[in-house]
Formats: structure tokens, C-alpha cells, sequence
């Protein structure tokens, strides 16, 4: 190998060794914090950010007096799921004071893909606030179905870079998680708009999966957002995030999912493991663990194939700071 080859490697590896102790260090990430007032405006170049659990894999961020939404399902309707009395036809529904308590006053919500436990409560929240959606095509002619202004939608496929007023989205082509039989629930895209409004989950097809990442400001911390425990290695491939919202696998169907995803994202500085909760019961008290979701071992593992990152368990009261 050339000097050169030596001298480069070496200047990227003490470049994410600083992202890495800016990630961890005593100002912030993912540390108890106050989510910032919504009244005040953060300008463009804001480089801190507070990150709030929604449960399951939703997240509020906000920017200063800006509020970024991601996957906000927080009605958190019984299925059975969880009870194994599952049943596909289950009425949607929307638990409005629910959703306001969470919420704030978001101006963009990002959807990693349509089944209900991401996309329920996203429509009431885009038709009441106005904030802008961005999802995949599925989402759009969904959430047209179901009122919302086809305006306010911005329909993405993965590999797009966003610019809004300063906080940075790319969106990541991304794929959704299997069961022990490698299959997943509700499988299916939309080109065009449903024959009817939906009206039980079972009407929600997965629509294709997005991740996306989230940076506050020109320098601000950047968060990578999973919506599924499932990736593609090569559309996550140097993207180099300070914390990674990373979802719970609940089979080994995925090859080897932890080291090729920790390694595609460069080792992170945080690792925060996100859907592994029961998203049937209230965002209240300390969540309940689904036992088909091992957190524990997802920890050990996340140690043992990168020691240098910080693994962070969300609880549904803490507020967590980040910044540069």
C-alpha cells in the first residue's frame, strides 16, 4: 500500500474519531435534555438538536423552535398483535389528543414506509398541522385517500439529498424486515390511488421501505432513522451518521444484519435501538418489551462488533441532547 493510501486512511480515521467523542462528549448527544420551545426560530446554521422517543420507531427532532417528525404512530391501537390474536382487519384510528400531547407544531414528517404502526396517525397530523410528508409513492396515493392535500407530499425513492431551510434529510432506499419464514405482513406498492379510502390496517400496504438521515444545520449532529431491522448495504454505504436509530431484529432472517449495517454507517458514535417496544400499550410509564425482541443481545452485539460506540436505551420520558 502507498504512503499516500496510508496518509488518507489515517486522515479519515481521526476525522471519525472526532465525530465520534463530539457524539459522546460531555455537551451532549442523547444525554437527559429539554426539548427547545417551538415559539422561537432557529437559524439555518443551528447545530444542536433534541431527539424524543415516540416509541416503536418513531422520533420527535427538534431543531432550535423547529420540529421534525419521524414514523409518529402514537395511538398505539390494540391488534392483538402482542396478545396472539392478531387480526388484519382491525379499524384504523386516530387518538387526536394522543397525537397532540406528542407532537408540537411539526413542519415535516418523515415516513419510512405505510404499514399502520408508521403511517396511522401521520395523515391526521399532516391534515391538522400542515406539515409536509415525505414518503414513497404508496404513501402519497394513501394519504390522499385519506384527505390529506396531495401538495404537502413530497414522494422520494431513495438517494435524494434535501435541503429544508437548513436541516438536511437524505433519504436512504431501504427494505423492510422478515419473519422467521423470510415474509412479512402486508407486502405491496401503489401507482395509483386505492379503489377505496382505507379503513382497517390490513388496507396499509409496506409501499416500499425509505431510512433517512437527518443532519441539524451546516455542521450540525446527523441521525440515521430506520422505520424496519432490515437495510441495503450499498445505499447505506458511507453515510458516516453521529447516532443511529437502529431497529430490533425479531428473526435471523437477515444475513449477518449488525456487523454489515454497523459496518456500512462507519461505526457510529451512538447507537440508540429503537422498535423492540409493545406499540399496543399507552406512551406512558416505561415501555414494555415485545419478547420477540431481543435488547438485550442487541446490545452485547452492537459492543462486540464496534467498542467504541455508545449504546443508548430510549425511554418515552427523556428528552436527548446532541450537538456539536
Amino acid at each position: 500500500m502507498s504512503d499516500d493510501s496510508d496518509a488518507r486512511r489515517q486522515q479519515r480515521f481521526r476525522r471519525r474519531t472526532m465525530l465520534r467523542g463530539a457524539a459522546v462528549s460531555a455537551t451532549a448527544p442523547l444525554v437527559p435534555g429539554t426539548v427547545p420551545s417551538t415559539r422561537h426560530q432557529a437559524p439555518p446554521h443551528a447545530t444542536a438538536a433534541s431527539f424524543r422517543w415516540l416509541g416503536t420507531a418513531g422520533w420527535r427532532i427538534d431543531v432550535g423552535g423547529r420540529t421534525v417528525l419521524f414514523d409518529p404512530y402514537l395511538t398505539r391501537f390494540p391488534t392483538g398483535l402482542f396478545t396472539g390474536a392478531f387480526d388484519p382487519g382491525t379499524r384504523l384510528r386516530t387518538d387526536e389528543d394522543v397525537v397532540r400531547t406528542h407532537i408540537g407544531r411539526p413542519e415535516l414528517v418523515l415516513v419510512s414506509h405505510a404499514h399502520w404502526d408508521h403511517l396511522a396517525d401521520v395523515p391526521h397530523i399532516a391534515r391538522s398541522t400542515g406539515a409536509r410528508v415525505v414518503g414513497t409513492e404508496t404513501t402519497y396515493h394513501l394519504l390522499v385517500a385519506l384527505g390529506v392535500d396531495a401538495a404537502q407530499i413530497s414522494v422520494v425513492k431513495g438517494g435524494e439529498v434535501l435541503d429544508f431551510d437548513g436541516i438536511t434529510v437524505e433519504v436512504v432506499a431501504s427494505l423492510h424486515s422478515r419473519n422467521q419464514q423470510h415474509a412479512y405482513f402486508a407486502p405491496g406498492t401503489l401507482d395509483a390511488p386505492p379503489a377505496a379510502p382505507p379503513r382497517t390496517i390490513a388496507d396499509l400496504p409496506e409501499g416500499d421501505t425509505l431510512a433517512f438521515q437527518v443532519t441539524a444545520g451546516s455542521g450540525g449532529p446527523s441521525a440515521f432513522l430506520m422505520g424496519a431491522s432490515d437495510f441495503s448495504e450499498r445505499a447505506a454505504d458511507g453515510l458516516r451518521p453521529d447516532l443511529a436509530m437502529i431497529a430490533v431484529p425479531t428473526s435471523a432472517s437477515t444475513y449477518r444484519y449488525l456487523p454489515r449495517l454497523l459496518g456500512a454507517l462507519g461505526a457510529p458514535g451512538v447507537v440508540v435501538p429503537v422498535h423492540w417496544d409493545n406499540f399496543e400499550r399507552p406512551l406512558s410509564g416505561s415501555p414494555l418489551r415485545d419478547p420477540a425482541a431481543d435488547v438485550d443481545a442487541f446490545v452485547a452485539q452492537v459492543r462486540h462488533e464496534s467498542p467504541a460506540t455508545r449504546v443508548v436505551v430510549p425511554d418515552y420520558r427523556s428528552a436527548y441532547g446532541a450537538g456539536r
